[in-house]
């Protein structure tokens, strides 16, 4: 099997599990801050055991720079769980992982924000196809506040993890697993307050599918795509990240019966294609910016912050 072909079956593997990941959240049983909190305790757990397998804490890389950009992004990447876990409960998984995948868009529009790159014509155009899709997508009828919110949601988890990838391009030389370790870390003080321990009394299999989260969907699904990351180009990459919210709305039909109707269905298709034109737009050069804005290079793996969009 040659490099390309292990990397595609790698990151195919982990869009997959990715795409499974609502059912795990929604079996649990656990509130929203208690799901989020047992997934980045088992997730820095098997994280950080890789990761001293690997002999990765050796010449880590880390400064207290580096280490601050990481915690940030930490912060944004935890409540970006938060508020997509939030969205499942208040609308469906099916519908969350649709809208929560506009964010490239969000990444165009902080990266003008913050970074002054310009959007170009084309990057405009595909945006307002994309938000086309998304009127289209939402479906939701006047009065119909549960979806509302879900979409509001999923929106502001979209915008969290734009943010995320913005810091995270930033933390240069540093293997990613590292950087998600810290990530991860980073969400146990954080969330520590808002985690109703007596709540679990009485949990029992819902346990199974927390350490899933953390073990499964933490672990396993972020080493196998830093090692696909490292194999494949960035059009296979961001073409292959939509096995995720297809899986996703497969798992919730078979499981729930929730299925997006015809009218919503149609806006799948503008989303979906918007993201891949935008993700694969080459990158207008960025104005002059000051000094604590300018431009870093990316991650040890950049293709991970520029093309893959998964939770």
């Amino acid at each position: 099997m040659t490099p390309e072909n292990k990397g595609t079956v790698q990151l195919t593997a982990a869009m997959t599990l990715s795409g499974t990941l609502g059912v795990f959240v929604v079996e649990s049983g656990a509130s929203v801050f208690n799901v989020v909190f047992f997934r980045v305790l088992f997730g820095a757990l098997a994280l950080g055991a890789y990761a001293f397998a690997r002999g990765y804490f050796r010449d880590h890389g880390l400064t207290p720079k580096k280490l601050g950009l990481a915690a940030l992004g930490g912060l944004f990447i935890v409540f970006n769980w938060v508020f997509l876990f939030k969205a499942y409960e208040a609308t469906s998984i099916s519908l969350a992982t649709v809208v929560y995948h506009t964010q490239p868009f969000f990444l165009v529009l902080l990266s003008a924000l913050v970074l002054r790159e310009r959007p170009t014509r084309s990057q405009l155009g595909w945006l307002a196809a994309a938000f086309a899709g998304l009127v289209l997508v939402s479906g939701v009828r006047p009065g119909d506040t549960g979806s509302l919110a879900g979409i509001g949601l999923a929106l502001l988890a979209a915008v969290l993890y734009a943010l995320s990838t913005l810091v995270t391009k930033r933390v240069t030389g540093v293997r990613p697993h590292l950087t998600a370790l810290v990530q991860v870390l980073v969400g146990i003080p954080l969330l520590l307050p808002f985690t109703d321990f007596g709540a679990m009394r009485g949990t029992g299999t819902g346990w199974a599918w927390l350490v899933g989260l953390g073990v499964i969907h933490t672990g396993l699904m972020y080493v196998l795509m830093y090692a696909a990351y490292a194999k494949l180009p960035t059009p296979k990459i961001a073409v292959l990240a939509f096995t995720y919210p297809a899986v996703a709305m497969v798992a919730d039909w078979a499981v729930y019966g929730h299925h997006i109707g015809l009218v919503q269905a149609l806006g799948v298709p503008l989303i979906v294609l918007a993201g891949l034109k935008v993700t694969l737009a080459p990158a207008r050069a960025a104005r002059p910016a000051p000094r604590t804005a300018a431009h870093a290079g990316e991650a040890a793996s950049p293709t991970a912050t520029r093309a893959a969009s998964t939770t």
